[in-house]
């Protein structure tokens, strides 16, 4: 089983089950929204980012990118940001599907969260770290893209989130942290160009 060197936040114990059917890990829970009036745990994960790094791994829903920003802003340090695709369904535990249809961590098979892990920059224990890409894509090349400042921005970015297989509510911000882990600045701009022609 392959093992992963940051500590993996989580919102609660059935996506903790299904991330350790995946990778051998240390893992928190943020209780939900608990996290929010939590200020010991919110302190234990400032101290964690600091010395091991965090990778932020909630659903793709509302609730879970209102969590993920909470601790994005509350955090610093090394945060890295693991995003599941959206898949809609329903979890075998729940009688009906969550409010927005959509997965959470707790319903993905493994080899998506290790796939997701491994979007994010996690650092396998025993495998080389991956080339970080040279030159960054920026806000400013956004904006010539087309996927932020203007009238068509949100369609755009929602048309390259698809494209990308990430979460539809990912900010902008999120999907440029995402694209600057993921491609090169040369991959992301062929990407982008080929979407924006569609």
């Amino acid at each position: 089983m392959l093992k992963v060197k940051e500590v993996i936040i989580v919102e609660g114990r059935y996506d903790k089950n299904a991330l350790l059917q995946a990778v051998e890990c240390t893992v928190i829970e943020t209780g939900g929204f608990g996290i929010f009036n939590n200020k010991e745990k919110t302190a234990l994960l400032r101290r964690l980012a600091a010395t091991c790094g965090i990778i932020v791994l909630t659903d793709s829903d509302s609730a879970g990118f209102m969590i993920r920003n909470r601790i994005k802003g509350s955090v610093g340090g090394n945060v890295k940001h693991a995003y599941i695709p959206d898949i809609f369904g329903k979890e075998r535990r729940k009688s009906s599907p969550s409010k927005e249809g959509k997965l959470g961590v707790e319903g993905m098979r493994p080899e998506i969260i290790i796939d997701a892990l491994k979007k994010a920059g996690a650092t396998f224990v025993g495998e080389a770290a991956p080339d970080k890409p040279v030159s960054k894509i920026t806000k400013a090349d956004f904006y010539e893209l087309g996927l932020s400042g203007g009238g068509d921005s949100v369609r755009k970015r929602a048309a390259l989130l698809k494209k990308l297989d990430l979460p539809s509510k990912m900010t902008a911000n999120g999907l440029l942290d995402v694209v600057n882990i993921l491609y090169t600045r040369e991959e992301f701009f062929s990407l982008a160009l080929d979407t924006a022609l569609q």
